[in-house]
């Protein structure tokens, strides 16, 4: 095979050796050369663009192999979206690419032209990690989770300040390098939150860095999950807040027709590259309401996740049940007899899907940073009968511990993205803060901190030594029998001790 990709190319590649060259495949057959430049932008510059449009393909080059390696390795852990319709993005076997004067590549060439020298060189204006992002036009409220959901994409989001100024909507945003700050601001500056307004415009900010005090919805700090709320700051419950969010952009309609409820014209426009959230950077509201806020939403019927680098002596099926029944009713389970730190999980719907993704891919579980992507498969199939697969493969879809099963339940409103503070349920009044300390403790993870909910003693907050400790304790404590007939609730807290 020659190491030279041109456009008369019929082949198809699965290149596993690094490349500068990238092969980007299932694209839409609508995509345009810019969307297809905006994959790679984050990583480095792109020094070449090969478009086989009939074969709904692409071929970018990268201007080094480590920015190729950089951008292969990112998208293999969160598969990127193009206009709802997921990608595929491996090595070439090419080296390089050899394009001719024909009118499509004339129409690539024109492309990669367009986007100005500043876009080939992400890395050389970038003055600083902090952006200053002004929101203009702004017709629908736009709250701090939206904006990290948004910005997450390029990079963790570390901190980020909302606040109004000269009665404009505005944030703070910072990330762990300027590089990151630099991708975002070339590619979302100028962009429409929500169809023809809600307009975003970034600049650097002076600031090296943002220093946060409160964890609210004014300010948030990723990097400190023990601050505290605060006092006097508006939240989602606050009658202010809730005014804002009135019907026409978050809907109240039940989570099962969530996917059916919202214009797909609400989308950042023009159409471009989404890829699902880092950890921290996911809005706590319903589930409805994120799908109204116009948050990528995965393709109706893909429901199936592949989740990777797990713990393969300490992860069970039961284990990832409970895990990602947080956020959706998980129907079946399955770890690959062959590749026991790999597992699919299929959930009740995309919308489901899509939210444990965003909320778990690179969480830690027993000292791995979990891997979650789009899985190829509709569906996990159950062990053929008289086939033992070791109890490998589970069907949880008469589980009685599904948490969404009951329309309008409130469940819906309590999803949060993991955290160090845990939110117990369902406690009979027998049971002492002792008790569940001890219970907490018993595995050999640290309790900092308890706290009965003052009018309800079924209930309360319980603060553990990490995120990892809690996710832990979660899976281990749900539905743990507390005696009486009570068996215990355990969900993330968005507050803290």
């Amino acid at each position: 095979m020659s190491n030279t990709a041109n456009g008369s190319d019929s082949k198809k590649f699965k290149g596993d050796s690094p490349s500068k060259v990238v092969h980007i495949r299932k694209l839409p057959d609508d995509i345009t050369e810019t969307e297809v430049i905006s994959l790679g932008l984050p990583f480095g510059n792109v020094s070449n663009l090969l478009m086989l449009k009939t074969k709904n393909q692409a071929f970018l080059e990268m201007n080094c192999e480590d920015a190729a390696c950089n951008m292969v390795g990112y998208y293999s852990t969160v598969m990127p979206v193009i206009r709802h319709q997921p990608v595929y993005v491996q090595f070439s076997n090419h080296k390089e690419l050899k394009t001719d004067n024909s009118p499509n590549q004339e129409r690539a060439q024109a492309a990669l032209r367009a986007f100005g020298a500043s876009h080939m060189a992400p890395c050389a204006v970038a003055s600083s990690s902090v952006l200053r992002v002004v929101v203009e036009n702004l017709l629908y409220p736009v709250s701090l989770d939206a904006l990290c959901q948004i910005f997450s994409k390029f990079g963790t989001v570390l901190r980020i300040i909302v606040f109004t100024k000269n009665s404009q909507f505005q944030a703070l945003l910072q990330y762990p390098d300027a590089v990151c700050a630099q991708a975002a601001k070339l590619s979302l500056d100028g962009q429409n939150i929500y169809n023809a307004c809600c307009t975003l415009r970034i600049s650097f900010s002076k600031l090296t860095s943002l220093n946060v005090k409160y964890n609210n919805e004014k300010s948030r700090d990723f990097t400190r999950p023990d601050l505290p709320p605060g006092d006097g700051q508006p939240t989602l419950e606050h009658p202010s807040m809730a005014a804002a969010f009135a019907p026409g952009i978050i809907s109240a309609a039940p989570y099962a027709g969530a996917a059916q409820t919202f214009s797909p014209s609400y989308t950042i426009q023009p159409a471009g590259v989404t890829v699902p959230a880092l950890p921290g950077a996911l809005t706590s509201l319903s589930l409805a309401g994120a799908a109204r806020m116009g948050f990528p939403s995965l393709p109706a019927g893909v429901c199936v996740l592949l989740v990777s680098n797990l713990h393969p002596e300490r992860v069970t099926p039961h284990c990832l049940f409970i895990l990602f029944g947080v956020y959706g009713d998980v129907m079946r389970v399955k770890i690959l007899f062959n590749k026991k730190e790999t597992a699919l999980v299929q959930m009740s719907d995309s919308t489901q899907a899509q939210l444990a993704m965003s909320h778990l891919n690179g969480q830690k579980l027993y000292g791995r940073a979990v891997r979650i992507t789009v899985s190829k498969h509709m569906s996990v199939q159950l062990p053929r009968e008289g086939h033992e697969d070791q109890g490998l493969t589970k069907d949880f879809s008469n589980s009685p511990l599904h948490r969404f099963k009951k329309p309008g339940s409130k469940n819906y409103a309590n999803i949060f993205p993991p955290s160090a503070t845990l939110h117990l349920s369902n406690i009979p009044p027998c049971v002492v803060e002792d008790d569940l300390k001890m219970l907490f403790s018993s595995s050999g993870a640290e309790v900092k901190a308890f706290k009965f909910f003052q009018k309800d003693h079924k209930m309360a907050l319980i603060q553990m030594g990490s995120v990892e400790e809690a996710i832990e304790a979660l899976i281990e404590f749900h539905n743990h029998d507390l005696g009486e007939n009570h068996h215990l609730r355990v969900s993330f807290s968005k507050s803290s001790i």
